[in-house]
């Protein structure tokens, strides 16, 4: 944990980036309270929403991240995207909202939030979604940041390690939310979170974070036993006090009958969630097609969030969801580590 320790960690529980939402400052502001590395979400954010949410944790702790969403779009085959919105017209109907009628594909303002960490540096910035280019990587490295590539194959991890990334976030499939995947349009391979470190460990010889399904303290101790330096969690803490959970997924993770799968059926690309109405529905007929799926459900999902319905919403929970509990966000990471 030595590149944790220098940044003034003392915990080995890492807070994982949830965007669209559950992270708050007031949730990376807790973490570090504890000892904990938090990340801000900087997905789905503008620049400026990005800009304020820095001062607010720069303000109270150095002990932070920052996560982005690298430019790797997944650009939707028309017809299919036309096909699909057709089927999903009636949730939208159910809510009295319009549906895009063409495909946004955009690049979630890389280049301005880029441009905001290098004017406003900060200790740590993760990407996910895709390995950021070599101007990108230079840009940040000269403000001072430590750099953090998400990956979950050995294949990805050595692309990453070339390209010059500083550590890896290796995250195993059971996570909740988006796969950090650079495929995806294959869903990936379900393999146990404590495999894939140890052949990560094994062939790159980088410091890792391990993420995906960590529920408790047994697990935490198993991923740094395979070889991580940390142990990156997201779902046991989105009913946290300090996070920003919309009702309708907090009604969700609390629905201990409920079963995660990864779809496709909300934004395109490859996630787990929890399967409800919408899901279960849509899945199997929704395309590859990332963001262009993303902001065509997205009016549906803001709909059902304010209604607190947990059946036509994201619900993105990683297989350990069940430990999930009520509390401050510093008693929860004390007792994961």
């Amino acid at each position: 944990m030595t590149w944790l320790s220098d940044l003034g960690a003392t915990s080995p529980v890492v807070v994982a980036p949830m965007a669209g939402g559950p992270t708050t400052p007031e949730l990376v502001i807790a973490a570090a309270g504890a000892g904990s590395l938090g990340f801000l979400a900087g997905g789905y954010l503008t620049g400026e929403a990005l800009g304020e949410q820095l001062a607010r944790v720069r303000a109270e702790t150095s002990l932070y991240g920052v996560n982005l969403f690298a430019a790797d779009q997944v650009p939707v085959d028309r017809v299919a995207y036309a096909a699909y919105r057709d089927l999903i017209r009636p949730e939208a109907e159910r809510y009295g909202v319009d549906l895009p009628a063409d495909p946004v594909e955009d690049d979630d303002s890389w280049r301005v939030k880029v441009d905001v960490l290098v004017e406003h540096p900060v200790p740590v910035v993760s990407f996910t979604f895709g390995i950021p280019d070599a101007s990108a990587l230079a840009a940040l490295r000269g403000a001072g940041s430590l750099l953090v590539q998400t990956v979950t194959s050995v294949d990805e991890a050595r692309r990453a390690a070339e390209a010059g990334v500083d550590a890896l976030a290796v995250q195993a499939s059971a996570a909740g939310g988006h796969s950090g995947t650079l495929t995806p349009e294959h869903i990936p391979v379900e393999r146990p979170l404590t495999d894939l470190v140890a052949d990560v460990a094994a062939t790159i010889g980088l410091p890792l974070l391990g993420a995906g399904g960590i529920a408790d303290a047994t697990d935490v101790h198993a991923v740094l036993a395979a070889g991580a330096d940390a142990a990156a969690v997201g779902t046991v803490l989105l009913l946290a006090d300090e996070s920003g959970t919309s009702a309708a997924h907090r009604a969700g993770l609390v629905d201990h009958s409920r079963q995660t799968a990864v779809m496709r059926a909300w934004t395109g690309r490859p996630a787990r969630g929890l399967r409800n109405s919408f899901s279960d529905t849509y899945d199997a007929s929704a395309p590859s097609g990332y963001p262009a799926l993303h902001h065509l459900t997205r009016p549906i999902r803001r709909a059902a969030a304010a209604a607190a319905d947990p059946e036509h919403v994201n619900l993105w929970a990683g297989t350990g969801f069940r430990a999930a509990r009520a509390g401050s966000a510093a008693e929860i990471l004390v007792a994961l580590a």
